[in-house]
């Protein structure tokens, strides 16, 4: 540590080192530990990642932080990352290993229950809303500044074990981006830390749609006179026609049957008649 408190500058291939024996140090403790492993420069690359990084970037209370936050995550810093209900833990290696832990508000219920109601009907499936496949209407309505899924800076309260004195400092930045790459895998984990049902979203869509046993509008029925008209039948005489045809059959048949026994047949198959013996 200098004259200032800052500890020594630790190269990336140094912190790189140090983030994998700590990592397998917990691991063979038992500790569950999931390391954020960002592959080249991008750093999330769905809707929800992608979405949750650039809410970030819109607020100026993080402006300055936020680049050195993405060298960290992208060079591996990030060594754990744990995602809860209303907060978030993680460890990054610096200097030295620091703690970081994030409390996230809850999403007000007011605010949750507009976002359901201007998004019903218009998200159909569970896995189309983790996907983040929907209209652009929907994406805007839930990434809305101040009013939409994701946490403000007043929302985000921050702690870091460093020294640095700054409300955010760069291992809170990379923990901040290591987030939306975490949601770039598993989406559903944003309404565990807002601590809401993202089912909600979806279940009045079922309402929204028409239903395949409703009856048809009165308009589209075709009636007895219709049907006449169409194809030239008197309906009321062809349905008691039809009512009465298989009774009408069954005479028929057993009259065709009396008529071919009475008749004589063909002279090959007529008895021969016996000559007189002389």
């Amino acid at each position: 540590m200098d004259f200032y408190g800052w500890r020594p500058y630790v190269s990336v291939a140094e912190r790189r080192r140090n983030a994998t024996r700590e990592i397998e140090k917990r691991r063979k403790k038992g500790d569950p530990v999931s390391p954020v492993t960002i592959d080249g420069r991008t750093i999330a690359k769905t809707f929800w990642g992608k979405s949750w990084c650039q809410n970030l970037e819109r607020y100026s209370d993080y402006a300055n932080r936020l680049p050195r936050g993405r060298t960290y995550v992208r060079n591996g810093s990030v060594v754990d990352l744990q995602i809860k209900p209303g907060s978030i833990q993680a460890l990054v290696s610096g200097s030295e290993l620091y703690e970081i832990t994030l409390k996230i508000a809850p999403l007000g219920r007011q605010r949750w229950k507009s976002i359901c109601e201007d998004c019903a009907g218009a998200i159909d499936s569970l896995i189309e809303l983790l996907q983040g496949r929907f209209s652009k209407a929907v994406m805007e309505r839930i990434c809305r500044q101040s009013q939409g899924l994701f946490p403000s800076p007043s929302e985000i309260k921050l702690s870091c074990s460093c020294p640095d004195w700054a409300g955010m400092c760069k291992h809170v930045a990379a923990v901040l981006y290591g987030v939306g790459a975490r949601f770039d895998d598993q989406p559903e984990l944003l309404f565990r830390l807002r601590e809401v049902d993202e089912k909600e979203l979806i279940v009045k869509a079922g309402k929204a749609l028409p239903l395949s046993k409703q009856a048809p509008a009165a308009g589209k029925v075709l009636g007895g006179e219709d049907l006449s008209d169409i194809f030239g039948l008197d309906m009321a005489q062809s349905i008691g026609a039809d009512a009465g045809a298989p009774k009408k059959k069954a005479v028929a048949k057993v009259a065709k049957k009396k008529a071919a026994s009475r008749n004589v047949g063909p002279a090959d198959k007529r008895p021969m008649r016996k000559s007189p013996k002389r």
